[in-house]
């Protein structure tokens, strides 16, 4: 993994292991601007500093010195403007709803990861060593520096990274894959460096390796490049899908949220939806929604949510199992999971099966109870469904009715949203055909 330095902590680049300070996070000036200074680029001071008299692979100086310095040096000049179209994919992932949220590893993963000791956590005796030890041990990331190097400038470390994602050693190639997984964080200009040096295809066996840290980086390296739409299609293209949906299935809980993440990405382009969900993704995302953390259940979600515009993307959910824990999330309180479970479930409502499956499984009476006690965009969602449920179904207004839905639905009418207002109204309409049609009706 690539060192970032303090810009004032080496003068010199020495090959033998040095004890490093402490460093801390001190953010940049948001207004500071300026010219950047025109000095050598990387490629020439590293073609002097790598000079041997053998030209084979340099895996030996994937370690921290040489890389390090440099790009300590480069951090010198003055940052670029702050760019902002780097959160596109989060804005789009809002399409699902306003309370939708894409785990990624800006939300600082990368962070969390750099305070746990390696000891505790990553390496076991029988583990090779990490090259860059330190990496992992560092109190914060200057991810700051990065961001204030040009692309070009980048451009002999991103190939050294790639070079070494082949690497014979696993510990060189978890390390560069780590490294790629932090330039590709924030900055869609270093995305798309990455992506045409050729590290996409050198990264997809190791979504396959037996290292689960290993695993992890790629699969979030992955990820941060996919937020660059042209990658998307060179991901997919390598067939990425598959690997990506076996992480899903064997991954460490950050991996499987990021592997999701990752397809959810991918699926932003129509035509891989269903690809996605032929390929098998939709069983484990039902497995994480049922298993996974809070954040792990968002992700499986919000990715669901995506895949399941796609008709046959919802029988598959239906098929996998989605309606029963989807329903058992619609009551819960706190956490952000109640609204997105709806929406999910208004899209499976949308298939006869899927209503089927919801009647079955009590949703009925936990769409009621969302409407007498949920919040005001539950109950848009709530009260959606319902009608989706009822306005073909005589035997579900009867089921509706004896749930007690008629006084909230009442209330909601005259104190809702003018959309729940207008659902409320269209909804008790139909439950107000002859009360004996309603409750003696058979499905």
């Amino acid at each position: 993994m690539v060192f970032l330095e303090n810009s004032h902590s080496h003068t010199h680049v020495s090959s033998t292991t040095q004890t490093r300070p402490n460093y801390y996070y001190t953010p940049p000036p948001s207004s500071t601007k300026g010219h950047r200074s025109l000095g050598r680029s990387m490629r020439t001071i590293r073609s002097t500093l790598y000079q041997t008299e053998n030209s084979g692979p340099v895996y030996e100086n994937l370690t921290d010195s040489i890389v390090d310095f440099r790009l300590s040096e480069l951090a010198k000049k003055p940052p670029p403007p702050v760019h902002k179209s780097d959160v596109e994919f989060l804005e789009l992932s809002r399409s699902f709803s306003d309370f939708s949220a894409c785990s990624s590893d800006i939300s600082g993963e990368l962070e969390r990861l750099a305070k746990v000791p390696i000891s505790d956590q990553y390496w076991s005796s029988e583990t090779e060593p990490e090259p860059c030890v330190g990496f992992l041990e560092r109190d914060s990331f200057s991810t700051e520096i990065i961001e204030s190097i040009e692309p070009e400038d980048l451009q002999p470390t991103v190939k050294l990274c790639v070079d070494s994602l082949k690497s014979p050693s696993a510990a060189v190639k978890r390390s560069a894959a780590a490294k790629l997984r932090l330039l590709a964080k924030n900055r869609a200009e270093n995305r798309a460096l990455i992506g045409e040096s050729g590290a996409v295809p050198a990264l997809l066996p190791l979504l396959r390796c037996s290292d689960p840290w290993t695993q992890e980086h790629a699969v979030t390296a992955l990820l941060n490049l996919s937020l660059h739409e042209p990658n998307k299609t060179l991901i997919t293209n390598s067939g990425a899908i598959k690997s990506l949906i076996y992480v899903l299935k064997t991954g460490t809980e950050t991996s499987k949220q990021n592997a999701a993440c990752a397809l959810l990405s991918l699926a932003l382009i129509d035509e891989n939806k269903l690809s996605i969900g032929a390929c098998g993704a939709i069983a484990p995302l039902v497995a994480l929604l049922i298993n996974g953390t809070n954040r792990g259940k968002k992700d499986a979600l919000t990715t669901l949510y995506k895949l399941c515009t796609v008709r046959l993307n919802k029988e598959r959910a239906v098929n996998a199992g989605a309606v029963k824990p989807l329903v058992g999330l619609v009551c819960e309180e706190g956490g952000g999971l109640a609204e997105k479970a709806m929406v999910v479930l208004s899209s499976l409502a949308g298939i006869e099966t899927g209503r089927e499956e919801i009647v079955e499984e009590g949703g009925i009476g936990a769409l009621v109870e969302v409407i007498e006690d949920g919040s005001n965009k539950g109950k848009e969602f709530a009260v959606v469904t319902l009608l989706q449920l009822c306005v073909d179904s005589v035997w579900n207004r009867g089921i509706l009715v004896r749930e007690g839905g008629i006084p909230p639905l009442v209330a909601l009418s005259q104190n809702g949203t003018a959309k729940a207002k207008h659902k409320a109204e269209t909804l008790l309409g139909y439950l107000r055909e002859p009360r004996q049609e309603v409750s003696t009706s058979t499905p």
